[in-house]
């Protein structure tokens, strides 16, 4: 992992922290990360000559190495724990409820 995923990482759990009150986590979320997908595919088309010289899916299917994958796979695996842990999803409920059973039943 270099620093670029990091930075891609922090860059998206920021902007989806941002997006989530007018859209919702995963909204939001998956929002950024398509965000960075499409700068991926738009590199990659540079890279094979430019837009206008290329086909159309040109840039989804060549120059992908596993630095440009983890490139939006970091962003997308950030943006998922952060969908996944926060108030109100169903790991939240989940661990919420446990918490709440245990005190009820160790009080007399």
């Amino acid at each position: 992992m270099n620093t670029s995923q990091l930075e891609h990482a922090i860059i998206a759990v920021a902007f989806q922290c941002l997006l989530w009150p007018l859209v919702g986590r995963w909204v939001g979320g998956s929002l950024i990360v398509a965000v960075f997908l499409g700068r991926e595919i738009a590199q990659h088309e540079y890279a094979g000559g430019g837009p206008n010289h290329v086909a159309y899916l040109y840039g989804l299917f060549h120059h992908w190495s596993l630095d440009s994958s983890f490139d939006v796979l970091s962003p997308a695996v950030a943006c998922a724990v952060l969908a996944l842990i926060a108030p109100g999803s169903p790991v939240w409920q989940t661990l919420k409820g446990r918490r709440t059973n245990s005190v009820s039943r160790s009080q007399p």
